[in-house]
């Protein structure tokens, strides 16, 4: 059953079937999930038979999970006498699953604002009640680093938001080499202070893809930041761009401490970390990832990762392929 599907089941005075909707037949003697829906259908025609309006919700585990919405109503004639019943069977997995994203969301959001604020007010606090220079000087310069993680994540909410508001994105034809570039320059001071090489393979300077730049950027740049992050001096990060089976791959690896198998399929969740310690250290976020998904399926692409723990990890934005020249970039 689609969400914007609604079965309908309608019954005579004596319960007997007069006619039901396309897609009320799933349930048409109904094995597992669709079975326990069928004794709740029953059930609430029952009721309504007896003059009661009732509905309930019920969870099916599947596969595939849905979550149905089950509601009956009693039909009357003009004097009030009931002549039949309808049960009307609507698929809210979606709507459901939307709101404990977003319940989640709201949850997150206020759990990372909530650290760093509190730590800006201990820190203030303490800084007022201080009269040693040199202390003074240090919890300035913590509530500094406090201000701009704070900083960081609303930037990363306001991207994050600003990808998943957008109706009708627009695209332009950009040079894959001028998108990797800039990226490559964001976080250029960021590897040269961490002691982490950037080694850029060579890009055709007729690759082209159609996209917006400020977010494509922003991606490549997101897993360049993690890919230093999470590497050690010495090692350095590998970024590459090659056509395949007709789409552009932006591949950026790394050598670094790699990401638990465990772990692989939840960190492209908002604000989820792996290494929550290490993640707070280096200023990160929590956002970054889920900002480089939001951004590859608003072009019509994925996002994939391999990763060995121990080892290092490759990210790959993969996106539909524009052409093979451009005029300007």
């Amino acid at each position: 059953m689609g969400a914007a599907d609604t079965g309908i089941i309608v019954v005579d005075p004596d319960g007997v079937e007069v006619t039901r909707s396309h897609a009320a037949e799933r349930f048409r003697d109904a094995r597992h999930g669709d079975a326990v829906a069928l004794e709740v259908i029953e059930r609430l025609l029952r009721a309504a038979l007896g003059g009661i309006h009732a509905e309930e919700e019920l969870a099916l585990f599947g596969p595939p999970r849905e979550t149905l919405v089950v509601r009956a109503a009693p039909l009357v004639d003009d004097a009030g006498a009931v002549i039949g019943a309808a049960a009307y069977v609507r698929d809210v997995t979606e709507l459901r699953r939307v709101e404990a994203v977003r319940r989640d969301f709201v949850a997150n959001v206020s759990h990372e604002l909530k650290t760093p604020i509190g730590a800006m007010a201990l820190l203030a606090e303490t800084f007022l009640g201080s009269n040693d220079v040199e202390v003074s000087r240090r919890l300035a310069e913590q509530l500094v680093q406090e201000a701009d993680r704070l900083a960081h994540i609303v930037d990363d909410l306001l991207d994050l938001s600003t990808v998943e508001a957008q109706e009708h994105p627009t695209r332009e034809q950009a040079r894959v080499r001028t998108l990797v570039d800039e990226a490559v320059e964001r976080v250029g001071a960021t590897a040269l202070a961490r002691g982490i090489p950037l080694s850029v393979q060579p890009i055709d300077d007729d690759l082209v893809v159609a996209c917006d730049p400020v977010q494509i950027v922003g991606a490549v740049t997101n897993l360049l930041d993690n890919a230093v992050k999470y590497s050690e001096a010495g090692e350095a990060v590998e970024v590459a761009a090659e056509v395949a089976d007709g789409t552009l791959v932006l591949a950026v690896r790394d050598h670094g401490i790699g990401i638990p198998s465990r772990e692989l399929e939840r960190i492209f969740e908002r604000f989820y970390r792996v290494d929550k310690a290490r993640s707070r250290a280096t200023g990160g976020t929590g956002l970054g990832l889920a900002i480089v998904r939001n951004v590859a399926q608003a072009h019509g692409g994925e996002v994939t990762v391999e990763s060995i723990e121990g080892e290092g990890s490759t990210f790959r934005l993969v996106l539909p392929r524009a052409g093979a020249s451009v005029e300007a970039a």
